[in-house]
């Protein structure tokens, strides 16, 4: 078991409501000239759960499960920071109150907390439906590798992962791919990585076929190569960022499917191994048919 400062952290009630989706416009121009339309962010997306392919949905950015955000801009800046993927989260409003989810990353921009209910759950929440989280896992510490910086997981995450010491003193973790740095896309350069997510960039095939990037799924941990998410998110040869697939994939240029930080290492103290059954959906049991 890898210790962590596990008695020091502070678990807190922060709220959130059903989002609905939202555009101006019902196209999206893609990189490649073509114009597409399709779902997008926001709602309750009822066939699409973490587990499932990041990529081929007619849509662009799709949000698996249950969108959320607090109304009040301060309010979500703390729901969003507080929020961490594995936190339970409770129904409080609407039919389905008592009903308990997982939070399964954050999306930036729109500010989204994404939290998975199973079916029978969601077919009974509607938009509006209130939602509390507690919130527990910023501030987290691991004691043997100081560091390594640790955002946006919760206790429940970090006992469930199947972390090991290297016999070289790294952080073993699973992923199911490592992306190049080149690769990474919208969102990078944000100045904290305890919110929202940037992408993996999907516009070069090739380069994501050869990294074994092309059959991602959403709640997929990958590793990010030479990127340091410590104090924002930023290229620095030799860091490694561990992360966890948020959202599905874009048209639009410079994105694709999103990555949640988890863990980063400036100075290289983290190992990933490949693990094809490093998802989300797995770890924490969310689902029984995979």
């Amino acid at each position: 078991m890898i210790r962590y400062n596990k008695e020091q952290l502070v678990t807190v009630s922060v709220l959130g409501e059903i989002s609905g989706p939202a555009n101006d416009i019902p196209y999206r121009l893609g990189h490649d000239g073509v114009v597409r339309v399709g779902a997008g962010t926001g709602g309750i997306t009822y066939n699409v759960r973490v587990g499932d392919p990041a990529y081929g949905w007619a849509g662009d950015h799709v949000e698996p499960a249950v969108s959320s955000k607090n109304k009040e801009v301060r309010e979500n800046n703390a729901y969003n920071f507080l929020s961490c993927v594995g936190n339970e989260a409770r129904v409080v409003t609407g039919e389905a109150k008592g009903a308990t989810g997982v939070v399964t990353g954050k999306h930036g921009g729109i500010e989204h907390v994404l939290i998975d209910f199973s079916p029978e759950v969601m077919d009974k929440l509607a938009i509006g439906d209130k939602i509390q989280v507690k919130g527990c896992g910023q501030g987290m510490r691991l004691l043997d590798f100081p560091r390594i910086r640790v955002m946006n997981v919760s206790p429940r995450l970090l006992e469930a992962l199947a972390l090991a010491r290297g016999d070289d003193g790294k952080l073993v973790v699973p992923v199911t791919a490592v992306a190049p740095a080149v690769v990474m896309g919208s969102g990078l350069g944000s100045p904290t990585s305890e919110k929202g997510d940037y992408d993996i960039t999907t516009q070069d095939p090739e380069v994501l076929k050869q990294a074994g990037l092309d059959q991602l799924r959403l709640g997929d941990l990958v590793a990010i190569a030479d990127h340091a998410g410590d104090f924002g998110r930023s290229y620095k040869r030799g860091a490694v960022t561990i992360g966890i697939v948020v959202h599905g994939d874009s048209n639009l240029a410079g994105h694709g499917p999103g990555v949640t930080g988890l863990f980063s290492s400036l100075h290289g103290d983290i190992a990933p191994v490949i693990d094809p059954a490093a998802n989300l959906a797995r770890i924490l049991k969310l689902r029984e048919d995979l």
